[in-house]
């Protein structure tokens, strides 16, 4: 799966926006300190911000703007990794179509990495969109599996309640409870 597969399974705005606050607060009481999932519901004026940090180089971040949502994901062993050319250089097309209103967050330096957006996956929608878009980026040669990491990086987004609970358990080596996962991402209080 590579970005182009990303953007025909990723959740709606609403149901995405659901589901990042519901895995920071479920990471904030499995995680303690070092939660992986973290959610801004004021990170700069209008807009929240969610990221999730693998602890081995792999993350992705998530803008929610008034004008539409920006989707930002580093899979630092892909194929399509800035590091793979010196000076580092997004994967062709990676950021091309992206909308004005969103555009100014591919620039913030809370985004950047030594003044440089580390990205290998990058999908939005603006604001009364019907559909997610990405940039025309193509893999020839690459094994779709590993292109540019929209395989992984995204599962719990993607798969919902079920994907977060294998991550979880997998993460914090315990076990974890399916419906109070179902129940805090359906908005009750931890």
């Amino acid at each position: 799966m590579t970005v182009h597969d990303l953007v025909k399974v990723l959740p709606e705005p609403d149901v995405l926006l659901a589901r990042c606050r519901a895995f920071a607060a479920l990471d904030a009481v499995l995680g303690g300190t070092w939660q992986r999932h973290r959610f801004e519901p004021r990170w700069s004026e209008g807009v929240a911000l969610a990221e999730w940090e693998s602890g081995g180089g792999d993350e992705y971040r998530v803008v929610f703007d008034p004008a539409g949502v920006l989707l930002m994901g580093f899979d630092h062993e892909s194929a399509a990794t800035p590091w793979r050319v010196e000076p580092r250089a997004h994967w062709p097309g990676l950021l091309d179509g992206v909308p004005a209103a969103l555009s100014r967050h591919l620039t913030d330096p809370a985004l950047l990495f030594e003044g440089f957006l580390d990205a290998t996956v990058c999908v939005w929608r603006e604001a009364g969109a019907a559909a997610w878009s990405c940039g025309p980026v193509a893999f020839d040669g690459y094994d779709d599996a590993d292109a540019d990491g929209a395989d992984w990086l995204f599962e719990p987004l993607v798969g919902g309640v079920d994907a977060y609970v294998a991550f979880a358990e997998d993460i914090y080596g315990r076990p974890v409870d399916r419906e109070l996962v179902a129940s805090v991402v359906a908005g009750s209080p931890v």
